[in-house]
C-alpha cells in the first residue's frame, strides 16, 4: 500500500473511542542484514491485546510475523521501527464497537533514540508524575491498547513542561509502576528490582529480555511492589522498552541517582542487550528474525 493511501474514515470507531491495539518492534541493522528483535513475542502480545478487547484478527501469528518481515524487505530498510496496529474502523457512532470492522496495518518508521540522541550514554532526568496508572479493575494494563495511552500522554506532557525527559508513574496504591511508555528497573546493592505485572504495568518484552540477561550475568532480579522513596536511594535506575531500548536515569525529582552517571550494572546489561540486537554479539537466545535484505549496496 502506498503511504498516501493508508487512510481510515473520520467516523472510524478507533477515532472516537480509542479502540485500537498496537505493537512497537525494532528492526536493527546487523552485519548479516536487517534483523527484527523478538518479533514472534511482539506479535503474540499483539494477538493477546486484541483478544482482551474482543477484536477479531483475521491473521495467524505466523502470518503476522511474515508480514512484518516482508514490510521491512519490500521497503528496502536496513533498520526501522515497526508499528503493527489493529483498529476498529467502519462508519458508525456508539461506544459498542463489535459491529465495526477490524483492519490491521504494519507501518515502517525510521526512528532514532526515543528519549534523545545522548540518552543511552549520558542518561536522562525524570520526575515522579502526579498522574497515576489506572486501577487494575478499570483498564486492562496487559493489553497494549491505544486508549490506554491517554494517561501516558498527560504524564509525558507534564514532565516536558517541567523540563524533564520523562515521568515515572505510580500505581493506584501509590507504588512505583513505570514510565509513560517504558518499564523501570531499580538497582540497589547489585540487585535489580522491578514492579510486578499486577502494578498496572505493561508486560514488556524488553523488560523480559533484560531480566534474562541480568540473571545470566549473575545478578539477582526481584519483582515486587516498590515504594516511591526507593527511587531516591537507588544506586542505579534505568528505563526499558522497544523505543527507549535501555536508557539510564541520572536523576529523579532533581535528586541525583548514584553518581549521576550510568552505573556498571546498567552498562553491562545495556552492552549485552544492544550487542545481541545489532548482531555484534551471538544471539544465544534466538531473539532475532533475519530479513531478506533488499537494500541497495
Amino acid at each position: 500500500m502506498e503511504w498516501n493511501d493508508a487512510t481510515i474514515h473520520v467516523m472510524s470507531h478507533a477515532v472516537h473511542y480509542g479502540s485500537s491495539v498496537f505493537e512497537g518492534v525494532r528492526c536493527y541493522e546487523t552485519p548479516d542484514g536487517p534483523a527484527i528483535f523478538r518479533l514472534r513475542e511482539h506479535m503474540r502480545r499483539f494477538l493477546d491485546s486484541a483478544r482482551i478487547y474482543r477484536m477479531p484478527i483475521a491473521h495467524t501469528l505466523d502470518e503476522l510475523v511474515g508480514a512484518c518481515a516482508e514490510t521491512v524487505s519490500e521497503n528496502a530498510l536496513p533498520h526501522c521501527y515497526l508499528r503493527p496496529v489493529a483498529l476498529r474502523t467502519g462508519e458508525e457512532m456508539g461506544v459498542l464497537g463489535t459491529n465495526a470492522p477490524v483492519e490491521t496495518f504494519i507501518i515502517p518508521w525510521v526512528w532514532g533514540r526515543y528519549l534523545g540522541n545522548d540518552a543511552l550514554t549520558h542518561g536522562v532526568d525524570v520526575c515522579v508524575s502526579s498522574w497515576r496508572r489506572a486501577a487494575p479493575d478499570t483498564f486492562p494494563a496487559l493489553a497494549k491498547a491505544g486508549g490506554n495511552y491517554l494517561n501516558s500522554q498527560l504524564s509525558k506532557m507534564q514532565a516536558r513542561l517541567d523540563n524533564y525527559a520523562e515521568g515515572i508513574m505510580l500505581d493506584s496504591f501509590g507504588y512505583v509502576a513505570e514510565g509513560s511508555g517504558e518499564n523501570l528497573f531499580i538497582v540497589r546493592d547489585n540487585v535489580l528490582h522491578t514492579a510486578p505485572i499486577g502494578a498496572s504495568i505493561l508486560q514488556g518484552i524488553t523488560r523480559d529480555s533484560v531480566m534474562h540477561i541480568a540473571r545470566d550475568l549473575g545478578y539477582h532480579v526481584v519483582e515486587q511492589t516498590i515504594p516511591r522513596e526507593m527511587l531516591y536511594v537507588a544506586d542505579e535506575l534505568f528505563f526499558t522498552g522497544t523505543a527507549a531500548e535501555l536508557t539510564p536515569i541520572r536523576s529523579v525529582d532533581r535528586i541525583e541517582v548514584g553518581t549521576g552517571r550510568p552505573g556498571p550494572v546498567t552498562l553491562a546489561i545495556q552492552e549485552r542487550y544492544l550487542g545481541i540486537a545489532t548482531g555484534k554479539l551471538p544471539d544465544t537466545y534466538g531473539w532475532l528474525t533475519r530479513v531478506e535484505s533488499r537494500v541497495a549496496v
